[in-house]
């Protein structure tokens, strides 16, 4: 059997976690939801079966140090940090790179550092089966998702027939990007279409043959950084030099949606990617009124509510009705839930006013 890589991408601002989450310490590096940092929990749901040795972490110099305090276990050299980001394809051409210079013909996956997967052995199971039909096959293999609600914030994957003697492997049709409430209903009552979890695994070889057939202007960029490092140079300095040059463009875009040669397997495991404050509330008990309270919080009289407190400071609310309430020792977020997703544009007034970058 070949040998298996884990890379996680690790480089998000999380802003929509604003105030908690910032730019030098962003949503998978805090306990959003549990214990441990969103980050942590993504490496021990993978440690039982790929040895630290073989995970990476693709992020970016902001976050590297914070990482590699919250990492102990993984070796220094394993925590790679972009100069400037690229985007994912260039991310996965980065790992790629990386990956075959230690073994050209393993097998490698992609996983997000900030999803909340609570059964573990069931995840595990999934990324086994994910891993063997990689192997198989030269296949570009993703995760799909069972949708609960029509949502119309994550991608969808249309699931084509099963393929000959492999269980629960189907080809993909097509990608579809956030579509409209009314679409994806239509998408749930076919059964067909799997949320895009954004989980991919492959051999090297296939995912190179791919980077080459459908980018060959990015496959080339990261031929100079291979043969860059293959001089002797070291990484950081080599990423300095070629890494801002590299195309700008997802790796849905440049691989995922122009391959013929992707197939999805349905996940069992529980999922969420947790992308704003609301999203919390499914993962903490609330009171008879609907309230979620972390920290030092004190609600009356009120309902439907969230309210955070990350430091030695009490938080009351009275009286109010499904609003989110997040205070830490700099900054303090008062918005109704509807408004969540907005939080960026709050941010982008921060941006604009030199006294308030410090908060960003």
């Amino acid at each position: 059997m070949a040998n298996r890589y884990v890379v996680i991408m690790a480089g998000g601002r999380g802003e929509r976690f604003w105030p908690q989450s910032r730019l030098a310490m962003p949503k998978h590096l805090l306990p959003i939801v549990g214990e441990q940092a969103l980050l942590v929990q993504t490496i021990e749901r993978v440690l039982p079966m790929v040895p630290a040795a073989r995970v990476l972490i693709i992020t970016n110099r902001q976050q590297a140090p914070a990482i590699r305090a919250l990492c102990p276990a993984l070796p220094a050299e394993n925590i790679i940090a972009e100069p400037v980001g690229r985007d994912t394809a260039a991310a996965v051409g980065l790992a790629l790179v990386l990956v075959r210079r230690r073994d050209p013909e393993a097998t490698f996956c992609m996983l997000p550092a900030d999803h909340v997967i609570h059964d573990a052995v069931l995840f595990r199971a999934d990324l086994e089966r994910a891993f063997a039909a990689a192997e198989r096959e030269p296949l570009l293999v993703t995760l799909g998702i069972k949708p609960t609600e029509p949502a119309t914030g994550f991608g969808y994957i249309h699931r084509g027939a099963a393929r000959a003697g492999a269980e629960s492997v189907f080809n993909v049709i097509r990608f579809v990007e956030k579509p409209t409430r009314e679409v994806a209903q239509g998408y749930l009552a076919t059964r067909e279409y799997f949320w895009n979890a954004g989980m991919f695994f492959w051999c090297v070889p296939v995912v190179a043959a791919a980077f080459a057939q459908h980018v060959p202007e990015l496959w080339a960029d990261l031929g100079r950084l291979d043969a860059a490092l293959a001089a002797g140079q070291p990484l950081d300095a080599a990423l300095e030099a070629i890494y801002p040059t590299l195309k700008k463009i997802s790796v849905d875009y440049a691989l995922i949606e122009k391959a013929t040669n992707v197939a999805v397997l349905p996940a069992h495991f529980d999922w969420d990617d947790v992308g704003a404050w609301p999203a919390v509330t499914r993962h903490y008990p609330a009171d008879a009124d609907g309230n979620v309270a972390r920290g030092l919080a004190v609600v009356e009289q009120a309902a439907g509510n969230l309210v955070v407190s990350t430091a030695d400071h009490l938080v009351a609310v009275l009286g109010v009705k499904d609003l989110i309430v997040v205070h830490t020792p700099d900054a303090t977020l008062v918005c109704p839930k509807d408004k969540a997703q907005e939080i960026k544009a709050l941010l982008k007034r921060c941006e604009s006013a030199e006294e308030l970058k410090r908060f960003l």
